[in-house]
């Protein structure tokens, strides 16, 4: 990709209650979580860059995310909240968009808070792993799912949280084979890409096994990486999908990396892990040095289950997912080359790297030393998302 990059995040929030349990579809209702969203401004602009979308709940920055059940007739009969997602306009610069995210993820705290929730970065639930169509889908639900790759699978989502994170290069144009080819090889490389994020090593109230349960139950299943075609483009098909039509004009030409673990949405606060991080931006900039890179060949039109189970698994301790996770750092940095912030954030990066060290690692090492399960009550182990 020539030129230039655009920016944008979107990040999935769990919501925990003042005694520190997870606010999820059991209890929370989408009246509360849509009582929070009302006292949140609707700002002028944002419209031109995001998609409101059908059933109209995405109409501002923040909204209500979770399951929609439909009736026999295709109407909204049931909204099941697992949080609220938080969307940046497209920006300029890393920094732009990850400011963006941080200022309006501290709104949010603050409206929360009035409401006696706490927005939080939770990559998977830690006492689930499963939810659940109640009452089955009904004939018109089951075609939508029957459908789409995505609509099949997206009960998935209900108990995991991540990022979207968006780049356009405006340079390169939109054709529909350069953009297909971008998602291809973020596919390909994706097993190698999402460590750094890792921050899941719960579910089922108990330590797992492995460093991402995100990972490990959805991506296979559900896209690594999307691009966004003009609407008139032929598209691939592909199980899961790989490029789709872009909803509005802002989105043609935006590829989308999907795969990542939570990320602590404002940069120096604590996630769930405990850790202070600029994660969200450094990611921006492995991901666009990748995608300048032209030296590596590999290419996936579908993510690879196998190789992201094993690298949520055993992650940098497995030394095909370490010299994997170097090769698309070493590329990213040359292609790089001479910028400075990109330089700084990749750097970052290296460091992380050289430690073999997740977020999921201090997750675990807080759990054996007495610092408990985040979600599972006792809020003073908890980080702010």
């Amino acid at each position: 990709m020539r030129g230039e990059a655009r920016y944008g995040l979107e990040h999935e929030l769990a919501l925990l209650r003042d005694d520190g349990t997870v606010a999820d579809h059991r209890s929370l209702t989408h009246a509360q979580v849509a009582a929070v969203v009302d006292e949140l401004p609707e700002l002028p602009g944002d419209q031109t860059d995001l998609r409101i979308g059908d059933a109209g709940i995405r109409r501002k920055r923040w909204y209500a995310e979770g399951y929609e059940r439909l009736d026999e007739n295709g109407g909204l009969l049931r909204f099941d909240p697992k949080g609220i997602e938080i969307r940046t306009r497209v920006h300029d610069s890393v920094e732009a968009a990850a400011d963006a995210l941080a200022a309006d993820a501290v709104t949010l705290a603050a409206v929360a808070a009035r409401h006696g929730l706490r927005p939080v970065a939770f990559a998977h639930h830690p006492q689930l792993s499963a939810y659940r169509l109640d009452p089955p889908p009904n004939a018109h639900e089951r075609a939508l799912m029957a459908a789409s790759p995505e609509e099949r699978t997206s009960h998935l989502h209900m108990v995991t949280w991540g990022p979207d994170l968006n780049l356009s290069f405006p340079e390169s144009g939109t054709d529909p084979a350069v953009l297909a080819d971008a998602a291809a090889k973020l596919t390909f490389y994706s097993p190698y890409l999402v460590p750094w994020s890792f921050s899941s090593p719960f579910r089922d109230g108990r330590v797992w096994g492995g460093l991402s349960a995100r990972t490990a139950r959805r991506t296979g299943a559900r896209p690594a990486a999307l691009a966004y075609l003009p609407p008139d483009a032929p598209l691939l098909v592909t199980d899961p999908t790989l490029v789709r039509h872009a909803g509005i004009p802002g989105e043609v030409g935006r590829i989308e990396f999907k795969a990542f673990d939570a990320v602590p949405a404002v940069a120096g606060e604590e996630p769930a892990d405990g850790v202070g991080t600029d994660l969200p931006a450094a990611l921006l900039s492995l991901l666009t040095g990748l995608l300048r890179d032209d030296t590596l060949p590999g290419r996936r039109r579908t993510p690879d289950a196998t190789a992201h189970r094993r690298s949520a698994l055993r992650g940098w301790a497995d030394p095909a997912v370490r010299a994997g996770s170097q090769a698309v750092l070493d590329a990213a940095t040359a292609a790089l080359a001479g910028d400075d912030a990109h330089g700084a954030r990749l750097a970052s990066l290296a460091r992380r790297l050289a430690r073999r060290e997740t977020p999921a690692d201090r997750m675990l090492a807080r759990h054996r030393a007495g610092g408990g399960i985040p979600g599972l009550g006792h809020p003073a182990t908890h980080g702010a998302g």
